[in-house]
């Protein structure tokens, strides 16, 4: 007759039957990638293009504007001197037909004062010639700024920072950051040239 087990060795065989397997160990979180500094880039090449294109256009348009206004000031300069060369060929003409001391004495005195309005004119468009050709060059300076800007931006959206660390070296060179616009010239209008270009200045030093 068999031998039934002892209820020892069942506890035993079910204890090691329903003995729980190990917990799972929990995962670690992964680390959040650190994010760059907020900025949304224009939305295609061709739009960024777009926008520097028509910046140049209104930059050459201003040049253009400068030199028109130079051209004219200068041409109203030589009319001026014409007028008072022509009166004083009128003065002398005058001399020889009146004999009145009185008239010459007072057509005198009327060129004298005529001489010191015209003097005073070709003064006043000396210094607005000269203002003209110091805006001219700021024109042309910040059309320089813009086109390292643009170098500077690329490079780091590529993240090609040591490029971008070289440029804005060579730019500050130059002394051009000051010409950068500091209002916005893209279809977004979320940033300016100076303030991106600040931005991406903080973001690597």
């Amino acid at each position: 007759m068999a031998e039934k087990p002892s209820s020892k060795g069942k506890q035993e065989e079910t204890t090691e039957t329903e003995s729980p397997s190990p917990a799972p160990q929990p995962e670690q979180p992964e680390k959040a990638p650190e994010k760059p500094p907020a900025y949304v880039p224009p939305a295609t090449r061709e739009k960024r293009q777009r926008s520097v294109v028509h910046y140049i256009a209104i930059l050459f348009a201003a040049a253009f504007l400068l030199m028109l206004m130079a051209y004219l000031m200068d041409q109203r300069q030589n009319q001026a001197m014409n007028d008072l060369n022509q009166s004083l060929t009128g003065l002398q003409d005058s001399i020889t037909d009146q004999s009145s001391l009185q008239d010459i004495y007072e057509d005198n005195m009327q060129l004298i004062q005529q001489v010191g309005q015209l003097e005073e004119q070709v003064k006043q468009l000396e210094e607005d010639k000269q203002s003209l050709t110091s805006q001219l060059s700021d024109q042309e300076k910040a059309s320089q700024a813009m086109d390292w800007f643009w170098q500077i931006d690329e490079a780091y959206v590529l993240g090609r920072y040591s490029l971008c660390r070289e440029l804005i070296q060579e730019i500050q060179d130059a002394g051009l950051v000051d010409y950068l616009p500091k209002e916005s010239i893209t279809d977004n209008g979320r940033f300016s040239p100076s303030g991106r270009y600040q931005e991406i200045y903080e973001a690597l030093y």
